[in-house]
């Protein structure tokens, strides 16, 4: 089942990104998280893998068992990074063979610690190449893909990063997906700036919730989001006088409020970053209240 189709269901959605673990003697321990999860009956589940397709064959292996063993909805992520078109193409097929119908198609980052420089490849220097290879060679298969926003951050402005979100999904992409944030406005003043444009494809908000403050610092220095100055304010007060335990109330609260007011608005879904933390995530999804969706935003006019 494509997930574009998923989306256009008349229900509000939760779906959720999963980091498969690098060593396969960890995967009992992933597995049993997912069990747990299962219990939120998300839409659909990502599964992403180290940079420079670290932790590429645990992906594959990880999605079929998703389908199998556990009935879920796999989108498997996809880089640019070390690609060329018959690896791809093996990918591809063994997906399709599996029954797996969705890819996340990302340009990717390069390992910190690798020689490496992009493009590698002059077939896949761009996330919009690897979208019309995938549109090509699979007609029917569902295509997902990343958008920013507070803008990329080696875009050379908002407006450009805009136009080559449009590309990617003109070249095939069904929907995208939003990398975090953690103020609403990014989003809705996005959303303002997509439709404006001609973007009438689904964009589904990401929403990483702060399960720790050295964690997060680190993934928003590697993906440009900021944090506002009050709530980081309010995780270094929490870290300074509770630790790493209050610092994820606050951010699990943090997150819960943003999702709510993202539900309340009107957006069909929102996706969950969990970083595996289940009993953390649960916690959030179990305060949450979802709808049916308004007639409004079966227009595509989400608060814009």
């Amino acid at each position: 089942m494509r997930i574009a189709d998923l989306i256009s269901g008349d229900g509000q959605f939760l779906s959720l990104e999963f980091f498969p673990p690098k060593d396969r003697k960890d995967w009992p321990g992933f597995f049993q998280v997912v069990e747990r999860f299962r219990s939120i009956n998300p839409l659909f589940v990502s599964v992403t893998y180290g940079a420079g397709g670290s932790t590429q064959d645990h992906t594959l292996d990880i999605v079929l068992r998703l389908k199998r063993e556990y009935d879920l909805v796999p989108m498997a992520h996809l880089t640019c990074v070390g690609a060329s078109c018959k690896g791809i193409s093996d990918f591809l097929d063994t997906l399709v063979e599996a029954g797996i119908d969705n890819i996340l198609a990302l340009r990717g980052d390069p390992p910190k610690d690798q020689e490496i420089v992009l493009p590698e490849s002059r077939d896949f220097a761009f996330a919009s190449d690897l979208v019309s290879f995938i549109r090509k060679l699979h007609p029917h298969m569902g295509i997902g893909v990343a958008c920013y926003p507070e803008g990329h951050q080696e875009a050379r402005d908002p407006e450009t990063d805009l136009g080559f979100l449009k590309f990617k999904l003109d070249q095939g992409g069904d929907f995208a997906v939003t990398q975090l944030f953690f103020d609403n406005e990014y989003y809705w003043d996005f959303m303002r700036r997509a439709r404006s444009i001609g973007i009438t494809k689904p964009i589904v908000p990401g929403i990483m919730p702060v399960f720790n403050l050295k964690v997060v610092q680190k993934v928003i220095s590697l993906c440009g989001a900021c944090i506002p100055e009050p709530f980081m304010r309010e995780l270094e007060l929490a870290q300074a006088n509770g630790g790493s335990e209050a610092v994820q109330e606050l951010g699990i609260e943090h997150a819960r409020k943003q999702v709510q007011e993202l539900l309340d608005n009107g957006v069909p879904g929102v996706h969950l970053y969990t970083l595996n933390k289940d009993e953390a995530c649960l916690d959030l999804v179990s305060r949450l209240r979802f709808s049916n969706r308004p007639e409004s935003v079966q227009g595509g006019s989400l608060r814009v």
